[in-house]
């Protein structure tokens, strides 16, 4: 087992399902609300990025069309939630299931090859860096885009108020806030987020493929809970460096699982086992974490009385 090169693995894999994992952040974490729009956006994605590379477009327009795909499908969702008063489980299912068949639309097949194609990687690799390491490069210079540009977002007065609604939306409506418009915008930056994703991994793996969606929200949530079990009441920005770290950790220890001769009929059992540890990381550090001892009030006042005693 080559430790060093199932790190590097993990890293570049890791590194652009961190895009996937910080869109699920902006609804699960800040708007507090359950998107399973994820699970079409992330093909979604994919399939418009491949397409459009297919047909001769520059990899990284093909790329932001991927992006603007994703945020009309997060648009079509907070319409459905905020206009139409469906709930956002609901919206998200409703969202997700059209989304097949419009991924089956724009990509004309259950998926594409982009063997020989030209991707946003190429670049790099023509400057002579191997594989990994060119995706490791770009991964790591978009993943970092992404956070600062969120993070200048955040600090707008926009900004404030999507984290405002997300937080208390009826104290935001209350303050003048339009909550509505606040999801929405919500919504459409998060399945940005994750049809970007999508496109990236599509052009890492060589194809794009209309059911790679399935599973997407749980292994956004795994790189989520990590991170919080690294690191908890951080500013923004860290919070979104540990996702990504998070997402990397997640990669490698499913790297390490697969290492172990796991039958490729088990995958997906070993895949739903290592995202049992991972989510149920909270509770495990909840059980061993020593409670400190209570020293407050009560304690004083005993004192006080033997001391008068």
């Amino acid at each position: 087992m080559n430790v060093i090169s199932l790190l590097l693995s993990a890293t570049s894999q890791g590194l652009l399902w961190s895009l996937l994992a910080i869109g699920v952040y902006m609804t699960f974490r800040i708007l507090d609300i359950a998107d399973l729009t994820a699970e079409g956006s992330f093909p979604l994605g994919g399939g418009i990025a491949a397409i459009g590379i297919v047909n001769g477009l520059h990899p990284i327009v093909a790329t932001l069309l991927a992006f603007g795909g994703g945020m009309l499908a997060g648009l079509v969702t907070g319409i459905l939630n905020t206009k139409f008063k469906i709930p956002a489980l609901l919206a998200g299912i409703i969202t997700m299931t059209g989304l097949y068949s419009v991924t089956s639309r724009v990509m004309g097949a259950p998926n594409i090859a982009l063997l020989g194609e030209s991707t946003v990687f190429t670049a790099a690799q023509n400057m002579g860096l191997s594989k990994n390491n060119a995706v490791i490069l770009i991964g790591l210079l978009i993943v970092l885009l992404v956070i600062l540009l969120l993070v200048l977002f955040f600090r707008t007065e926009i900004g404030l108020a999507v984290r405002a609604t997300g937080d208390n939306p009826d104290m935001s409506e209350a303050n003048g806030i339009r909550t509505e418009n606040m999801k929405l915008l919500g919504y459409m930056i998060s399945n940005g987020s994750i049809a970007l994703s999508g496109a990236l991994l599509a052009q890492n793996n060589g194809f794009a493929d209309l059911n790679s969606g399935v599973g997407t929200i749980v292994i956004g949530l795994a790189s989520i809970i990590i991170a919080e079990v690294l690191l908890r009441n951080k500013p923004i920005m860290i919070r979104l460096l540990t996702i990504a770290a998070g997402a990397i950790i997640y990669r490698f220890i499913l790297a390490l699982v697969f290492e172990l001769n796991v039958e490729p009929t088990d995958s997906k059992l070993a895949s739903a086992i290592v995202l049992v540890i991972c989510l149920s990381l909270p509770q495990i550090r909840a059980k061993f974490t020593l409670k400190k001892p209570q020293t407050g009030k009560k304690g004083e006042k005993n004192n006080a009385s033997s001391l008068k005693n």
